[in-house]
């Protein structure tokens, strides 16, 4: 494949870009954030009732309170509710909450290309990662990233490693017919010629999106899906020219044996 990559505008206009997007569609910020924790929670409260997974953790923070235990105490018997098989299936299933929300940041792809063509933009759009057969692709694609994610935890630097190899392979999918390993392949590759950028806004997006959870609690609806719009510009940025836009309809493998 010939590495015709654009010419960079900077890191301010990506940020300022990406602020324009998301403060055009707080009403879809909003949406997207109700619907999410809304399932979660659901699921979560379903399956926590089912098996008594919160009364447990009450129970053992209540006989920490009352009963002088010790934290190391208190420790060991949260490790046995979590050792459980129903701690096991209630975190499974809210893990298979999150992993069938991942489609809705799909969504804003389509909101923010809406917006740059001028188009209508409806609630339905909000879904648009839930229609046909792709929504397989990226329902797979995500249960890859975050088993590998969880998997590494541990470790810290590969985890922070996979967000920034995999920071673009989203809107790759959306946009173009990759298999989500081809779109992994391209993003290491254009994360060795942006990474200053790439780097930045992972940032300003990880402190902008949990500062509104942290400081302002019902903020966060509003900046609880901002990564989105800040990975949308970078996206945007980065495949701007006819050359790179052209490589999303190409297989990337065969381009690379050509």
């Amino acid at each position: 494949m010939q590495q015709n990559y654009p010419q960079k505008s900077g890191i301010d206009v990506i940020l300022r870009n990406a602020f324009q997007y998301w403060s055009k569609t707080l009403l879809y910020q909003v949406l997207f954030s109700l619907v999410y924790f809304a399932f979660v929670a659901s699921v979560a409260y379903f399956f926590s009732v089912k098996y008594g997974i919160f009364d447990q953790i009450l129970g053992a923070v209540v006989e920490y309170n009352k009963s002088g235990q010790t934290y190391a105490e208190y420790q060991q018997n949260v490790a046995k509710i979590v050792a459980t098989e129903e701690f096991s299936t209630f975190y499974f299933a809210v893990m298979a909450a999150v992993c069938f929300l991942f489609p809705l940041n799909m969504g804003f792809y389509e909101i923010y290309r809406k917006l740059d063509s001028k188009e209508t933009i409806m609630v339905g759009d909000l879904f648009a990662g839930y229609r046909g057969i792709n929504f397989f692709r990226f329902i797979s694609y995500f249960v890859f990233w975050l088993f590998l994610y969880l998997f590494t935890a541990r470790t810290l630097i590969i985890p922070i490693f996979w967000v920034f190899t995999t920071i673009l392979v989203a809107p790759i999918l959306y946009f173009s017919k990759f298999t989500f390993l081809n779109a992994v392949i391209l993003n290491f590759k254009l994360l060795k010629v942006y990474f200053l950028e790439i780097f930045v806004c992972v940032i300003v997006a990880f402190v902008f999106k949990f500062a509104g959870l942290m400081l302002f609690l019902v903020g966060g609806l509003l900046t609880f899906p901002f990564w989105n719009a800040m990975i949308y510009s970078l996206f945007k940025e980065i495949f701007k020219t006819p050359e790179m836009q052209s490589l999303l309809a190409e297989d990337f493998l065969d381009s690379e044996k050509s």
